[in-house]
């Protein structure tokens, strides 16, 4: 086996961190202090082909797999968390119409959401129903040719800004988990509306929204997949998003100890560069050693992924480890900078933010333990 990308992959390495360098670093502090979503970073990722990435070209996409979304991801990552979590969580309403959405389904969207540069959501977690994915309460009752779908989401991605939104909503409430249902909701239906949108500790500009549904009506043919296998489809999106969620956190620990490096270089103490200190470069070499060991977890489990090998406990693993990687190292390189690095003047303190949701979102480090053992034990 070997660790080391293909000459294509490094060239798409290479023009994935050109981009991150040019369009998305420059206005990381500023989206990041506003509160304020790139819209246009956003439609400059879908003209890159980012947004359709894992997408055949007959429906819009620019091909690739798994192990391109992770390194461009990552890429932008490094520059901005915000900006990398937009990118990886609209890949899950993407896979979401390409693995389980009919022909015309895929015909309908895909186009619009991968070189369209329309937005999309997932839209899993309820108030009771966070990690206990089960308790979803949202109902869609068929009423003729339509769902009449009532409840709220929150904590969705992107959720107010979305073109079209993937619901896991009860379709049978007498069969608990085996009634859930995935239904493609469009902006703008009639009974759909945007809550509160939340004030984050992190990636800031990538917002966060609370949905609700007041006897909003879609038709019958937005179902997605069959009626009651709708946990079955989250679960198996919630595999790969893990992936990609891994990958954000890859980029941002990248980044902070690129930070880290270029300020111990510079940054004299005691008449010589803080480089030249044993005990920081110990700090460097834990950082270093953790961020090699998440890459290639990532990397197999993508490689696991395209193969149509079993993935779920890698995708697990992968996500546990790069997301508290990204927290250990993002805070010691904080450390390496001292008072400096407490200050909004560097980006290491919007770094370490960013890098507590990956240890929450698309299942927390908990409930990955959960998984991992369950896989080992059996």
């Amino acid at each position: 086996m070997e660790f080391k990308f293909s000459i294509s992959e490094e060239v798409i390495q290479k023009v994935a961190r050109e981009f991150a360098e040019k369009e998305v670093a420059p206005l990381a502090e500023e989206i990041d202090k506003e509160g304020k979503y790139p819209f246009e970073t956003f439609d400059k990722m879908a003209k890159m082909g980012y947004t359709g990435i894992g997408v055949p070209e007959e429906y819009g996409g620019s091909g690739g797999d798994d192990v391109t979304k992770a390194i461009v991801v990552s890429e932008i990552a490094k520059k901005c968390g915000a900006t990398a979590a937009i990118l990886s969580i609209h890949h899950v309403f993407v896979q979401c119409i390409l693995k389980f959405g009919t022909e015309e389904q895929k015909q309908k969207y895909l186009p619009f959401v991968t070189s369209g540069g329309m937005k999309t959501a997932f839209a899993l977690t309820e108030p009771n129903a966070g990690s206990d994915a089960a308790k979803v309460q949202t109902t869609a009752v068929l009423d003729g040719n339509e769902y009449v779908i009532n409840g709220t989401k929150c904590f969705i991605t992107g959720g107010n800004l979305a073109d079209y939104v993937v619901l896991f909503a009860s379709t049978d409430t007498s069969k608990g988990v085996k009634g859930l249902s995935a239904i493609v909701v469009p902006k703008g239906t009639p009974g759909f509306s945007i809550g509160k949108i939340e004030n984050k500790m992190g990636i800031r500009a990538s917002n966060t929204a609370e949905l609700i549904f007041d006897n909003c009506r879609v038709p019958k043919e937005n179902l997605v997949g069959k009626e009651g296998h709708g946990f079955k489809i989250a679960m198996i999106l919630l595999d790969g998003a893990r992936i990609g969620i891994a990958a954000q956190a890859l980029g941002i620990a990248e980044g902070a100890l690129e930070e880290a490096v270029s300020y111990m270089k510079e940054r004299v103490q005691f008449g010589k560069p803080i480089a030249e200190f044993q005990g920081l470069q110990w700090y460097i070499a834990e950082m270093a050693t953790k961020i090699e060991c998440a890459k290639w977890m990532i990397y197999r489990a993508a490689t696991l992924k395209i193969n149509g090998q079993p993935f779920s406990k890698e995708a697990a693993m992968a996500k546990l480890f790069a997301s508290e990687t990204a927290s250990f190292v993002a805070n010691k390189a904080l450390q390496i900078h001292g008072g400096y690095g407490y200050m909004k003047d560097y980006s290491l303190e919007r770094m370490v933010r960013d890098a507590k949701i990956t240890e929450i979102y698309e299942g927390t480090s908990e409930i990955h333990k959960v998984v991992i053992s369950r896989a080992v034990l059996g």
